[in-house]
Order: C-alpha cells, then structure tokens, then sequence
C-alpha cells in the first residue's frame, strides 16, 4: 500500500529558504532582552531542548520512553450514548492508522511529541469508510507552524520541510489537523512541554556528566603542577623550553591513554601533585538532585527510572500506581478525548474514546475493589451501577 502522507490534503506553497523558527512571535523580543555576563544555558527551542534533554540526556529519555510507552499500552475504550462497540470504523482505523504504523507506534509517537514540544499534531489523508480518513499520521512539531486569523484562532497550519511548506486549511470541516496541546499560560497557540519546565534541570545534569567525563580522563584530579628551579635560583623557562616542555606533556602525559605512565623529569623541575577535595567531588550528589527534578518535571517517579531513593518493593508498587494515576492515564485521557471529538467530525456521529483502567495490570486491585464496592451497593440501581463504572446504559433484549 503506498503512502499518501504528506500533503495530499494540503497546499503547497512557495518554496522558501530553510529557516528555523521559534514557536512564539514574541521569540525575538526575549532574544534582544537577553544580555551578555550572565550564565549560559542551552536554547529553549523545541530541536535544541531535544537534542539536549532526550536525545543526549539518559533521564529525559527514559523518562519520555516509559511515559509514551506507557500511554500507548494503554486499551481504548469506544463507546456512544448507547452503547459501548467491540467492532466500529474508529477502531478499525486506530487499529491500522498507515502501512507503516499500528495503533502502539503512532500514540507512542503522538505521545512523544507532547512531552517534547508541548504539541501533538494528527494530519488526516485520503477519504475511507464512514468519512473516516483513510491515514492519520503524526506531524513533527518543531516543523509546524500555526496561522493565526484576525480573530486570534488558526486559520491554517504550515508545515515546512527543507524550504518547501504545505498549508492545511482549517477554515471548512471537518479539520484537517488535530492539535492537541499542553497548558501554557503565556502562550495563546502553542503548549508549554516538560522539557521545557526541566531545561535547568537537564543543562545541569548535562554539565556534571561532561565534569564528570573530564575527571575520569584526568584520573579524577588536575594532572597537578610543575614547579622549576633553577641553578641560579631563576625560576623562569626560557620560550622554548616552556614550549617543549608543554608539548610532552600534551603527548606522553596527558588524557585516559596516557594515565599510569611514568614521567621522566629534567634537573630543575619538581613534579607537585594536586587533587580535589572532597566538597569538589559533591557534584555527583548534584547530578542526582539534577535527575530527580527532571524526573519530577514529567511526573515520574525516580525510582522508576533507576534513581537511587526508597526503592523498596513497596514504595515501587506504590509508585508504579501513582505513576499511572497521575499521569498516564490523564494524558491519555485528554489526547483520547481531542482525538474522539476531531474523528467525530469526519464520521458526522458523536462518539467517545476513554482509557480503559480495568486492563491495566498495574491498577487491578484498586479497579476490583472500586468494581466491589459498587456491586455491593443495595441502594444503587444497576442502571446507576453501570454510570458510576462508566459503562453505557444496557441493552434491552
């Protein structure tokens, strides 16, 4: 089956020059207020906090990984008014979204995007059963840019590759692209990710593992000094002498290749040792307060991803709980609900998309006990029974 991403719904406009651009307009102005003698932190760009916080920090990756991964296990629920569908063109088109990604890869990927930029973006191609799109795929948001109207709502969306844009229209229905975005409070159009809230986080985790990466080449201690003294009681190498010297010790002394190696000295110099003291060495405790803010910031617990703490077999149940509570099952809440309501209106009907919590292994004794406590219930109906688990009303025989 070919391919029909990428634009067959869209526009092609006029191809420009690759330019990366900010996500908010007011990007320029923060720019200009941003002055020099002051620390230097990486750019808050969604490639550069990428390439920063996910691809070139372990934490943020996992952390990403086992949230997306998560969320993307997770059993959707289809249902309407009436009744709750095991067969329906919604499923069947989730089940199989494209030729090249299945139900799990493409919420992993949706999720991923979330997490990363704040944005979700599902494009909608091709014509299929039931005015369904035939493919959804998932946008790059760092590619997508919106089009606000003079009204403050997006007109349209442009997403731009290379220096060749494609424009979505977003003015008929239904809409082309589903964009599914976090809370920012400052920002009318686009999300405020984790990453973004952990960038401090992440640039200090970053930087005690190249402190640390420079310590372990350096037999983790300053190589130390050379101190000369002369016959004469000079104590000052001549140009080339000090050139000479710094060049050996560049080529036989210094880095891990060079470490253990004896050195030779010539009459005058001194070789004086130095090391850290122990306060120096407390970087790695800041490494670690570094990972649990970053891990904190995406609502994970540290002992998930492997930071030392209370990881007893308790405290990692417990956690393992919390940690689908608070945040797995409300993201996939939200992106369910955002993606029932946009397929709603390509299929002309209302319907609803929920996780469902009774197939998660990790909430089952809370879901028998709530399943329990309302089976129990005498003074319910069993029409108000199955409201209160959020099942349809049932059916009449």
């Amino acid at each position: 089956m070919a391919f029909l991403w990428f634009g067959r719904n869209g526009v092609s406009a006029r191809p420009t020059t690759a330019v990366e651009k900010k996500a908010s307009a007011a990007g320029k102005v923060v720019a200009l207020a941003a002055g020099s003698g002051r620390v230097v932190w990486s750019p808050r760009d969604t490639v550069s906090l990428t390439n920063a916080g996910f691809i070139g920090n372990p934490v943020g990756f996992r952390a990403v990984r086992l949230i997306a991964e998560a969320a993307a296990a997770v059993p959707l629920i289809c249902q309407d008014r009436e009744r709750r569908y095991d067969v329906h063109p919604v499923l069947d088109l989730l089940r199989r979204p494209n030729p090249a990604q299945g139900r799990a890869e493409i919420f992993e990927a949706l999720y991923g995007q979330i997490l990363l930029s704040g944005n979700g973006y599902l494009e909608a191609v091709g014509m299929g059963p039931k005015g369904l799109p035939a493919e959804l795929h998932v946008l790059r948001a760092d590619r997508m840019a919106v089009v606000p109207g003079p009204d403050g709502w997006p007109i349209a969306y442009e997403y731009g590759v290379g220096g060749r844009k494609v424009r979505f229209d977003m003015a008929g229905s239904p809409d082309p692209i589903c964009h599914i975005r976090s809370f920012h409070p400052l920002d009318d159009h686009y999300g405020l990710s984790p990453m973004q809230a952990a960038a401090v986080a992440v640039d200090v985790h970053n930087s005690a593992s190249s402190w640390s990466k420079a310590l372990l080449d350096n037999a983790a201690r300053p190589s130390g000094a050379i101190v000369y003294r002369g016959a004469d009681g000079q104590g000052n190498l001549s140009p080339d002498q000090y050139d000479r010297l710094v060049a050996e010790m560049e080529m036989h002394h210094q880095g891990a290749r060079n470490a253990g190696r004896p050195m030779l000295l010539e009459g005058g110099l001194d070789w004086k040792p130095m090391g850290f003291s122990p306060s120096d060495m407390e970087f790695h405790q800041t490494k670690l307060a570094a990972a649990r803010e970053i891990a904190q910031a995406f609502g994970v617990p540290p002992m998930l991803i492997g930071i030392p703490g209370e990881a007893t077999y308790a405290n990692y149940a417990e956690a393992h709980r919390a940690f689908y509570r608070l945040t797995v099952l409300p993201l996939v809440s939200r992106v369910a609900s955002a993606v029932a309501w946009w397929l709603s209106e390509h299929l002309g009907n209302e319907i609803d998309l929920r996780a469902d919590p009774d197939q998660v292994p990790a909430l089952a004794e809370e879901r028998d006990a709530q399943w329990r406590r309302v089976g129990e219930a005498a003074f319910l109906s069993e029409a108000e029974k199955r409201a209160v688990l959020g099942l349809p009303p049932a059916q009449e025989d």
